[in-house]
């Protein structure tokens, strides 16, 4: 998946369904100095409407031609370009770089059924991989099988050289329960970082939008605030709290979720006290070891702004590394 939640499968579903015809290119392979990665997809109407891009510009010229031949004849197109190629210079690729373009027209090389469960499945924010056989078409879905790729969020070719496996992963997300000085800090690095953050806080004093502009506000109480926003796979909950009346109702429905990341403020001897009370509680082993805490990397953080940092690294290391 791109790096941001982009809607190209959404309009190329539109596009046909309105009639105007679609096709979906997708980078499937890179070499050197390719302008995107792969994964990336450039969606093209019938009538040259484009949404997306496969290369910021340089062979998007040349794929809607390709892409407006697939639409007639219903074959996918498998493209390549690079600086050996005249034609690759021609279109504007001559940083070095290499790349390999599936074009799928909609509606024959890529079904109608495949591509609207995809968009079904993005819009519930659940993990899927649009699979295809390079040589032979037949793309499906899968929504395991693939761990790795989806951890990573790396799109790509497998071994065999023909299965491309295009990951869609819902958006990042990261909880902050605790509308403190470190959440002030964190949150526009974790935008930055490609999170949409959140502020859960039932103390509006805390969680106002005055110290969190143009961010979600929850202000609902820890357990109920995380039923209403949802956790998903690719959710971090990041407690900031200091304060076991918040935090703890907010583990509870941490545990029960299939968040990637579990991160709690405070000493040695707070989570130490925090794991005696998880387990009077009845809580496994296994899911107190979810808990990273302290929280954040042991960077010698100084100040808000430096433990936000240091719980940045860890919850990226933890989406990236497992």
């Amino acid at each position: 998946m791109t790096d941001r939640f982009e809607d190209i499968p959404e309009r190329a579903l539109t596009w046909h369904r309105a009639g105007r015809g679609a096709a979906l290119a997708t980078v499937v392979e890179t070499w050197g100095s390719a302008p995107r990665r792969v994964g990336s997809m450039l969606a093209i109407s019938g009538d040259g409407e484009m949404a997306g891009s496969v290369s910021g510009g340089c062979v998007e010229g040349a794929v809607v031609v390709e892409a407006m031949e697939a639409l007639e004849d219903g074959k996918p197109r498998l493209l390549e370009y690079g600086i050996s190629d005249g034609d690759a210079f021609a279109v504007g690729l001559a940083c070095g770089g290499t790349i390999r373009v599936l074009v799928q027209p909609v509606g024959s090389a890529l079904p109608e059924e495949v591509l609207a469960e995809l968009v079904e499945r993005r819009a519930a924010r659940t993990q899927v991989a649009l699979v295809a056989d390079l040589e032979e078409g037949g793309p499906r879905l899968s929504t395991d099988g693939y761990a790795d790729r989806f951890r990573m969020d790396r799109s790509g070719v497998e071994e065999d050289g023909r299965t491309f496996v295009a990951v869609h992963n819902p958006p990042l997300q990261m909880v902050i329960v605790g509308g403190v000085h470190i959440a002030q800090a964190l949150v526009p690095m974790a935008r930055i970082a490609g999170f949409d953050p959140i502020i859960l806080d039932p103390r509006e004093s805390f969680a106002n939008a005055a110290r969190f502009p143009d961010t979600r506000i929850v202000t609902e109480w820890p357990d109920e605030g995380i039923e209403l926003i949802g956790i998903h796979a690719r959710t971090a909950l990041v407690l900031l709290t200091h304060d076991p009346k918040l935090d703890d109702p907010a583990l509870m429905r941490g545990f029960d979720s299939p968040a990637f990341y579990i991160g709690a403020l405070g000493s040695k001897r707070t989570h130490a006290k925090r794991v005696e009370r998880l387990t009077e509680a009845g809580v496994s082993a296994a899911n107190i070891a979810r808990i990273d805490a302290p929280v954040g990397m042991d960077i010698g953080a100084s100040g808000p702004a430096e433990i936000a940092v240091s719980i940045l690294a860890q919850v990226i290391a933890s989406l990236r590394l497992g």
